[in-house]
């Protein structure tokens, strides 16, 4: 997950209700607004229409245009009324930020929803449960660990295999499918090939190259594309009540990922680290020229230290609680007839261990996206660099860095600014590779201080190469 964009929480990292199973979640959405639609009836607020694509921005024309089509010619299917029936296996793909997982949910509710003429009405009972994350018919899988689980598969599969409760359809949604591991895949394959009647499968990942071939093969295609900063903007003033110049500049900064234009919007203390991010390109010009070799190593460290701290307080929370519950489930504290202490059933120290593993992996993988923004960031701003070496007429992305992007755009030239951009984008593929983020991070703060072409080796150097 790429970045997933997953989508609201910070970090990704969602909480998981059952003890011990840190890894998968059933998420819940906004839910406000609780009003019955009537079949039929046109719903409308402050003028506009109401219905489950609302936040699904700047996807109109093709993408909802082709689930729109697809939630109305799947209801007579489902009730055997025939018609041109229904594709059992979707896979949502497109940039980070697109919304495919929201684009994956609003085509559950369309799926559900009982309203008439048209699927996804958004007021429906169907409709809110789903988009609220408690239909009985919706199993929604989202992991905050590296990789998803063969256990967690064949939880799916057993799920997809129930026939629907409430509702028309037993949908599955993997909001994290780029995450399945070869096996893990395969385990998924056989129910997409072979699927239930009335199972329907939503894998979402950041391209179809991003999942078995085999698998992509059996699912048809939506692609998303990233949204218009103004249509984010606007989307942040309709649903989050963001002041409009304040949306504006986080719609900007975020470059059309939804989710983090809302994150920059609503917290502060996101602002402030884009800010040191983008503050190392300063520095690596100097006002007296680059800093020394050990210059460029301290902002290497306080960078790791910054995203370190940053995704250490958005898990530790979530690992406290989900530690305490397993630890109570397990019985300790708990106290006997006569009052003295139980010890928890023997095999608790593995549960506990794989606990600690469990969230060992959900704090590496909040630092590596914690880090992936801060780069992200920062290849931003030499964007900006670039833009204005060339003098081309489009707009910034940093507008608010005007005079870092000034002073690094005198110091540089063109070819050297995108030298800068290739290292930070060949330090986001290492880390990606899981290269040592010190390690990582130092050899990109050498290269951006001095971003020189690269040189054929000769003699016996060559050799180790």
């Amino acid at each position: 997950m790429d970045q997933s964009s997953r989508d609201d929480t910070l970090l990704g990292v969602r909480p998981s209700p059952v003890p011990g199973r840190g890894a998968v979640s059933r998420q819940s959405s906004r839910d406000k607004r609780r009003k019955r639609c009537l079949p039929g009836s046109t719903v409308r607020e402050e003028g506009r229409a109401i219905s489950v694509w609302a936040d699904l921005v700047g996807q109109e024309e093709e993408a909802v245009r082709t689930l729109r089509q697809a939630a109305a010619a799947a209801a007579p299917a489902a009730a055997g009324g025939g018609g041109p029936g229904m594709t059992h296996a979707w896979l949502f793909t497109g940039p980070p930020g697109s919304g495919r997982s929201t684009a994956a949910r609003a085509f559950a509710a369309a799926l559900q929803c009982r309203a008439r003429p048209e699927q996804g009405c958004g007021r429906c009972e169907s409709c809110r449960t789903v988009l609220a994350g408690t239909h009985p018919d919706l199993d929604v899988v989202a992991t905050d660990r590296l990789h998803l689980l063969i256990a967690e598969a064949r939880d799916m599969v057993a799920r997809a295999a129930r026939a629907p409760v409430t509702g028309r359809w037993q949908v599955v949604l993997v909001e994290d499918a780029d995450r399945m591991e070869e096996r893990t895949s395969n385990t998924v394959l056989k129910a997409i090939e072979e699927p239930a009647p009335h199972a329907v499968w939503l894998l979402c990942a950041p391209s179809v190259e991003d999942v078995l071939p085999t698998i992509r093969s059996r699912c048809r295609h939506v692609a998303l594309r990233t949204p218009s900063t103004a249509a984010v903007a606007d989307l942040l003033v309709r649903r989050d009540g963001v002041d409009p110049p304040l949306a504006a500049y986080a719609a900007r900064a975020a470059q059309g990922h939804v989710g983090r234009a809302r994150r920059l919007a609503t917290d502060a203390a996101a602002r402030r680290r884009r800010k040191d991010a983008l503050s190392i390109a300063g520095a690596l010009v100097g006002s007296t020229g680059p800093p020394g070799v050990g210059g460029c190593l301290t902002l290497a460290a306080a960078l790791v230290e910054s995203t370190a701290d940053e995704a250490d307080t958005a898990t530790s929370d979530v690992n406290a609680r989900e530690s305490a519950a397993v630890r109570e489930a397990l019985g300790e504290g708990a106290v006997g007839r006569r009052g003295e202490g139980r010890r928890m059933p023997r095999g608790s120290a593995g549960t506990l261990k794989e606990l600690e593993e469990r969230q060992r992996s959900r704090g590496t993988r909040a630092r590596r996206d914690a880090l992936d923004r801060a780069l992200t960031d920062l290849a931003g701003l030499y964007r900006d660099v670039l833009v204005r070496q060339l003098g081309a007429r489009v707009d910034l992305v940093n507008e608010d860095e005007h005079p870092t992007i000034d002073r690094v755009a005198r110091a540089s030239t063109p070819e050297e600014t995108l030298r800068r951009i290739e290292a930070i984008l060949a330090c986001r593929a290492a880390l990606d590779a899981n290269a040592h983020p010190q390690l990582a991070l130092e050899a990109m703060m050498l290269a951006l201080r001095t971003p020189r072409p690269a040189t054929a080796l000769s003699g016996p150097v060559a050799g180790l190469t």
